[in-house]
Formats: structure tokens, C-alpha cells, sequence
């Protein structure tokens, strides 16, 4: 009733303007910017008085305040995430709701709000109701949020089966070649080929390079690794093009990188579907023989129906596995090499640490000794997710009311103690990284400290409980109620996770062999602006040095 008496009271007010005006007959094109500077002023003022008069409902969780409507928070919440969850948290507890373009996203912070999240029933939230219009564009259909949850974890089973141990003992001497051959081939590394004994080089560029190579040669497979030429890199280029913030938001906008995007996917699959034509044309059977990579392990699998998978499928499977490993090793890697920039003393324990448990002569690392027996390898590696989780959000679309534990509803004085009711239709956001990095729950939280991590008792230690379940997928940890989350939990945990850890624990310890270094500028600030947390371009340079 508001809203439409002030509307009409803004029309006549207009109409009475242009009354006066001898142009008013003639100048339609002056109405039309009168109102276009008009209305939405006017919808600003309407959106602030429907916040400040009208009763919220006592079931909602309370709304972040905003101007302007439909963009809401976006402005606010883009730039810096961290900042609008904390400051939000002090203002309205660990439940509330923002605007974000339309789209209203409800956060549940701390541990218990990252267990509703992620342990919420499937019938309740959904992953691909949130993500499809993202991910399948660049992954491609019929895999991954494409399919239904059932089929999706048989998926992720298929891909489990190939993150062996067989497979990772294989690997590790193979993403020490790769990085050496990096070192001795790329121009940027030259002078030190050359004899040099320091070098300045962009950490984050040089990870990038280095994460797809050592993960084409371990992962994806001989082929791909061959195919990483200019016409492979410039296809992964337009392909990553799909992965922005827009495309979560709008998608399918008739933009250039979307075309692009479209064309790359369409050459990728095809490449992909290729090889797995070539192998079984050449007699390679679906055993897997001879081979480690994961193409070899999905073209032994089957469905419950007993159907194997076609080759778009795997194709498919392939590319979800190159496009979301490389971006968050990639950032994780670049994030532990500035860590260990700015303490330069670590870097020294962790090459005291490989001498310890490789020899003076520092013999071949292999998996098992990596597995086991590099502790402060294993809490650099900890610290930095815990400080540069890739992932700041991580939504779910709400699909029936979800109600939320009175526990987390408000701050104490503000409780509502029937607790909230997210409506079907909202988004709900937990964001892991707010836990990680709490002063409330961590001793000089936004400290570099990975010796932590060898302390029993400290919260880095503890544990929600080894609360184990089986999605479909093998038996995983369930248990969301921990402060650490870097990889989610329950049913969308990501499976690439051992693999992550050897890769990235590999790719320190062959340069801490080979090299110091140190900051060669400030500490690098975070940019939030893709969807992985990279570090801003200015401050990710380092310093090589070579070890004499």
C-alpha cells in the first residue's frame, strides 16, 4: 500500500512537471531521462522504508541492510567477503541474509552453521541447483551437476578408484621431473642455467605453469601432457574464460568470453574423447594396463546398471578434473611459497627436515616417506589452507523450508529461541574460512604459524569426531563441526584432496632442495575477484636464491 501510493504520487508529480513546461508536448525524450533519474531514486527510498517500517518476520533470519535494491550487497560483499562476514557476524550473529543481485543468500557462520550447510539432506539443499548454470558450460553435459545426485557420486566414486596409492607412488617421480625439466626449460629460469645464483620470478605465474604440467603428466595422462602446446594452452584459456563471478550470477550472457568459452569446451571434449578412441583402437584394453592416469581408471569403470562410461563422459570427467584442480593448487601453491617467503626460517627447518628423513645426500623423495614422516612439510601445507582456503563461499539452493537450530539463530540478546526458517528458493552460503581464521578459536589467528600443527593440544588438532559416511562414493568424514573445513564435508567433500596435499607437498620439497627465497616485495593482498582467492598481481614475486 506504501509502495503503490508513493509510486503514484511520483507519476502525478512528474506528469505535473512537464504540465508547466512549454516542451511538454514535444520533449519525450527529456520524460523519458526524468524518469530514468527519477524512479530509481525513488526505488532506493522505497527499498530503505520497507526495511526500516515493515515488520520483519520473527522466522526470517535478519536482513543485511542495503540501498539499492536487487545489487543489495554485492558491492560490499565483492570486494572484500571476509570483511562483510565478520562485520555482518558482530551486527547480526552467525544467521543472516543478504541481497546479492537479486538472489537472497542467506550465510550460516562458524562450525555449526558450516555442519548445516554441508550436512544438510539432499532432499533439502542441493549443490547443483546453485552451481549447474556455472560448471556445465566449461565442464560439459552429462557429468558432474549435469546429472542427478545419485549418478554425480557414482561419478566421484569412479574418479576415487583412480586416486590410488599404486597411482600416487607412481606420480611423485614424475612431478619431480616435470618441475625440473619446468626449471631447465622455461626462459624465465635461464639465468640460472646460465650460473646465476638469484632470481626474481612471479611465484603465482610460475605455479600455474607448474600445477597444470605436473598434473597433465600424473592425472590426465600421457596425451594430454604431449598435447600442452600453444593451441591446448589457448583452448584452456577460453575455457577457464567460463569460470567468473558473472556467469554464477547471469549466466549464459551473449559475451565474447562465453563464446569463446562455448567453442573451447566443444574442442576440449573432443580431444579428450579422442584419446580414449586412439587407446582402444591401439589395442589398449579397459584394463588399464600399462597405464596410471585417470583416463585408464574411468575406462574400467562401470554403473551400478552396469553400464560403462561413453566416451563424452569421460571426456567430460576430464575436464571438471583439470579446470578445478588447477585452479585451487594453483592458488594454495603460490599462497605456501609467499607464506614461506616471509618466514625465511622455515624454509630452512623444512630443508633441515628432508635432510633428517632423506639423507645428507638427499635421496629421491617417494610417497611413503612424504606420507608419513615430513610433519612440518604436512603443517606448512595446513597453515597455508587454513589462512588461503581457494574457496571463500560455498552455496547450496534451498529446495524446501530448511530450519535453522535456535544455537545459531542470533547473538544471545537477540535470539530468536524457536529459531529461523530459510524459505524454498533462497540460497544458503557457509563460508569455512570465517572458522579458520576466528580469533575466537585460533591463537594469533591471522598468524603464519605452522608448528601449530605439532601441537596435540592446540585447536588446530581437534576434531568434530570421526563421523564417517558412505554417499555413494566410499566412506568419508561427515563431521562439519570442525574450525578446519578447507575442503568441505559430507556428500560435495572434494575428493581430490590426498592429491592435492602430494602434489603441492612435492612441488615445496623439491624447491626447498634447490632453493631459498624470500618476499621481493610487501606481502600480497588477496584478490577476490575470480572465484578462487589468488594473490593480487603486485606482490607475487619472490626471491630464488640457489642453495650452494
Amino acid at each position: 500500500m506504501v509502495a503503490s501510493t508513493s509510486s503514484s504520487a511520483v507519476a502525478s508529480l512528474i506528469d505535473q512537471l512537464f504540465a508547466v513546461t512549454p516542451l511538454a508536448d514535444s520533449s519525450l525524450s527529456i520524460k523519458a531521462l526524468t524518469l530514468a533519474i527519477v524512479l530509481p531514486f525513488v526505488a532506493v527510498i522505497l527499498n530503505v522504508a520497507s526495511q526500516l517500517l515493515l515488520p520483519a518476520r520473527k522466522s526470517s533470519p535478519p536482513v543485511v541492510f542495503h540501498f539499492v535494491p536487487i545489487i543489495g550487497s554485492a558491492i560490499y560483499y565483492g570486494i572484500d567477503p571476509y570483511k562483510f562476514f565478520f562485520e555482518c557476524r558482530a551486527k547480526y550473529g552467525d544467521v543472516f541474509t543478504f541481497v546479492l543481485l537479486g538472489r537472497r543468500i542467506t550465510v550460516a557462520l562458524g562450525p555449526k552453521g558450516s555442519n548445516l550447510v554441508f550436512n544438510a539432506k539432499h532432499q533439502q539443499v542441493t549443490a547443483e541447483d546453485a552451481y549447474t548454470h556455472l560448471t556445465t558450460p566449461v565442464f560439459g553435459k552429462e557429468v558432474v551437476y549435469d546429472v542427478p545426485n545419485a549418478v554425480f557420486m557414482e561419478q566421484k566414486k569412479f574418479v576415487k578408484v583412480g586416486l590410488s596409492i599404486e597411482n600416487f607412488r607412481a606420480y611423485v617421480p614424475q612431478i619431480v621431473d616435470e618441475v625440473d625439466e619446468y626449471l631447465k626449460s622455461d626462459p624465465r629460469f635461464a639465468p640460472l642455467q646460465k650460473g646465476g645464483k638469484t632470481l626474481a620470478v612471479d611465484i603465482f605465474q610460475a605455479m600455474s605453469e607448474v600445477i597444470i604440467l605436473t598434473a597433465s603428466r600424473t592425472l590426465q595422462g600421457k596425451e594430454v601432457r604431449e598435447g600442452l602446446d600453444k593451441s591446448f594452452a589457448q583452448l584452456y584459456h577460453d575455457l577457464d574464460s567460463g569460470f567468473t563471478p558473472i556467469n554464477f550470477v547471469i549466466p549464459n550472457l551473449p559475451l565474447p568470453s562465453n563464446f569463446k568459452r562455448d567453442r573451447a569446451q566443444k574442442k576440449m571434449s573432443q580431444f579428450y574423447q579422442d584419446i580414449v578412441a586412439k587407446r582402444r583402437a591401439a589395442g589398449v584394453s579397459d584394463d588399464g594396463t600399462g597405464e596410471n592416469d585417470m583416463i585408464a581408471a574411468l575406462m574400467q569403470q562401470k554403473y551400478k546398471n552396469g553400464r560403462a562410461l561413453n566416451p563424452v563422459e569421460i571426456a567430460h570427467m576430464m575436464i571438471a578434473l583439470l579446470m578445478a584442480g588447477q585452479h585451487t593448487s594453483s592458488a594454495t601453491s603460490s599462497w605456501a611459497f609467499l607464506r614461506l617467503a616471509s618466514r625465511p626460517e622455515v624454509i630452512e627447518e623444512l630443508y633441515a627436515e628432508q635432510v633428517k628423513v632423506y639423507g645428507s645426500e638427499l635421496r629421491e623423495l617417494d610417497y611413503e616417506t612424504q606420507k608419513t614422516s615430513v610433519p612440518l612439510l604436512d603443517a606448512v601445507v595446513k597453515e597455508t589452507l587454513r589462512l588461503h582456503p581457494p574457496l571463500h563461499s560455498i552455496m547450496r539452493y534451498v529446495k524446501t523450508d530448511l530450519a535453522v537450530p535456535a544455537t545459531l539463530a542470533a547473538p544471545s540478546s537477540t535470539r530468536n529461541d524457536a529459531g529461523y526458517v530459510i524459505p524454498k528458493g533462497h540460497y544458503i552460503m557457509a563460508a569455512p574460512g570465517v572458522s579458520q581464521v576466528d580469533p575466537l578459536l585460533w591463537a594469533s589467528s591471522d598468524q603464519f604459524q605452522p608448528h601449530r600443527w605439532l601441537d596435540p593440544s592446540s585447536a588446530a588438532m581437534q576434531d568434530a569426531g570421526d563421523q564417517q559416511e558412505d554417499f555413494g562414493f566410499g566412506m568419508i568424514s561427515t563431521g562439519a563441526n570442525s574450525p578446519y573445513l578447507p575442503f568441505g564435508a559430507g556428500r560435495h567433500r572434494c575428493i581430490g584432496e590426498q592429491f592435492a596435499y602430494l602434489q603441492i607437498g612435492v612441488i615445496i620439497a623439491h624447491f626447498v632442495r634447490k632453493f631459498k627465497w624470500e618476499l621481493e616485495s610487501k606481502f600480497p593482498d588477496p584478490d577476490y575477484q575470480s572465484m578462487v582467492v589468488l594473490p593480487s598481481k603486485e606482490g607475487s614475486k619472490i626471491r630464488l636464491t640457489v642453495r650452494e
